[in-house]
């Protein structure tokens, strides 16, 4: 069997045999439930099609958005890093299908075997470099530069140029009310980088998408290159 996720695909014989009995195919519908705020992580999952987000909560209550993973990696980061859970939370943000793996029996695997655990570790890396490059976009990044690095990570992780997605969960992504996100993607639409309708996204130009996101775009994606010796794009393509 050829797994669409990459991390799957790129595991030794060995190492996959140690696994695939325990792995079952899971659908990934938008708004599933991953992991939650403080509460046991039963499960890891390796996404084939689909996008995840992990959020943490402000003192106010509200979403922001840490990092996303998709068929490039594995969710559960907390779990290959020896803890069950997490003070933040995961959920699909675009729907899809994939497999999981209890999370008992995947650290069990990661102790028998050192390559396993060493290309699970590096994407750990590549993952906490993404969630820096957030921290550090967030910060001093202005909103549609935010915008054109997440839709570009988005793009990252899917086979077409259109996604499924809300201003409402974008204000969730981004951390910001509605009003501003409908103007941060008349901006990008207004320079013909994207087209947006209700309730969809679609990649116009991705060259003038990664001008509005300038530096704040690709640090983490030449990281991933490094560490997990494929660019990030085509690590999400079969």
């Amino acid at each position: 069997m050829i797994y669409g996720n990459f991390i799957l695909r790129n595991l030794s014989a060995r190492d996959l045999e140690a696994l695939v009995k325990y792995l079952d195919p899971i659908d990934l519908p938008r708004g599933f439930q991953l992991a939650n705020y403080g509460e046991p992580i039963s499960y890891v999952c390796f996404p084939e099609i689909g996008v995840s987000s992990t959020v943490a909560k402000t003192p106010q209550d509200r979403e922001i958005e840490l990092g996303i993973i998709g068929r490039e990696g594995v969710i559960g980061v907390p779990v290959l890093l020896g803890n069950f859970s997490s003070p933040h939370a995961t959920y699909m943000q675009l729907p899809g299908h994939g497999h999981r793996i209890a999370s008992d029996r995947f650290r069990a695997a990661m102790e028998e075997s050192r390559s396993l655990k060493a290309i699970l570790l590096r994407f750990v890396h590549s993952f906490l470099i993404q969630v820096g490059g957030t921290a550090v976009a967030n910060g001093t990044a202005v909103l549609e530069a935010r915008l054109a690095r997440w839709l570009l990570m988005v793009h990252d992780r899917q086979d077409g140029d259109s996604f499924e997605i809300t201003h409402e969960f974008l204000s969730v992504m981004l951390g910001v009310g509605r009003p501003r996100v409908t103007v941060a993607l008349q901006i990008l639409e207004g320079r013909q980088a994207i087209r947006s309708k209700r309730g969809i996204v679609m990649i116009a130009n991705r060259s003038e998408l990664e001008r509005f996101a300038g530096g704040w775009y690709g640090t983490a994606e030449r990281e991933f290159l490094r560490v997990m010796g494929s660019q990030l794009s085509r690590a999400a393509k079969r």
